[in-house]
């Protein structure tokens, strides 16, 4: 996908990133520097891909570009490695750690596992976590919760994640959490969605179990607030 967005012509570019519309005096400029960095797919295509409008991926677009450049003077790539993306989403969440949950978050993303997340790649989870199903977005919380991506859900891999959110949120919440908070949430989940007791769950107990306990789905859309 990827791969091929790169070969998509200029005018596919210029429309994508919406500059042309009189968002800059230096539109031209502007896109002969494009011309060596990555080049999103077209626009029409993304459409298509996700559940977003042309004038959200536009507005998407240059807010995901502008916030990979660590200074004004390097070339907007479009692409944004993890580094970048824990020191972007520590801006939203300065009261507490978010490095391990953005690195959680990051490989989420990162769906072709390639150590960078593209423009591609952001939408089409945004697009999920917004505006998809209800199985669309259990699944996508599967994979986020599934650290190793071997197919299921450990105890400890989901003690992992919630620490992580416990951490981001930081000590200063109110009503203040208690220590011991994630480990308890932990264990009242993972014996309720782990059906047959073999010690991990699967797709099928994870979104079995949300979608019949309400209390389940409501922690586990805790990702819907830290996005």
């Amino acid at each position: 996908m990827r791969g091929q967005g790169r070969k998509e012509s200029l005018s596919d570019s210029r429309d994508l990133d919406g500059s042309y519309d009189q968002l800059t005096d230096s539109v031209e400029d502007e896109f002969e520097l494009s011309t060596v960095c990555h080049r999103p797919e077209g626009l029409e295509q993304l459409q298509e891909q996700t559940k977003f409008t042309r004038k959200e991926l536009q507005v998407l677009y240059r807010g995901f570009k502008n916030s990979g450049l660590p200074t004004p003077q390097e070339c907007p790539s479009g692409i944004v490695n993890e580094e970048n993306f824990k020191q972007i989403y520590s801006q939203f969440f300065p009261q507490g750690d978010s490095s391990t949950y953005a690195t959680f978050l990051f490989n989420a993303f990162d769906t072709d596992h390639d150590g960078s997340v593209s423009f591609e790649d952001f939408v089409a989870g945004l697009s999920v976590i917004l505006r998809g199903t209800i199985d669309d977005r259990l699944n996508w919380a599967f994979n986020l919760y599934d650290l190793n991506k071997d197919g299921c859900i450990t105890k400890e891999e989901m003690l992992d994640i919630m620490k992580s959110i416990y951490d981001m949120m930081g000590k200063y919440t109110y009503p203040a959490l208690r220590e011991e908070a994630p480990k308890e949430h932990v264990e009242s989940f993972f014996q309720k969605m782990d059906r047959n007791k073999d010690g991990v769950v699967t797709i099928e107990e994870f979104i079995e179990s949300c979608q019949k306990d309400e209390n389940i789905m409501r922690s586990m859309q805790l990702f819907d607030n830290v996005i």
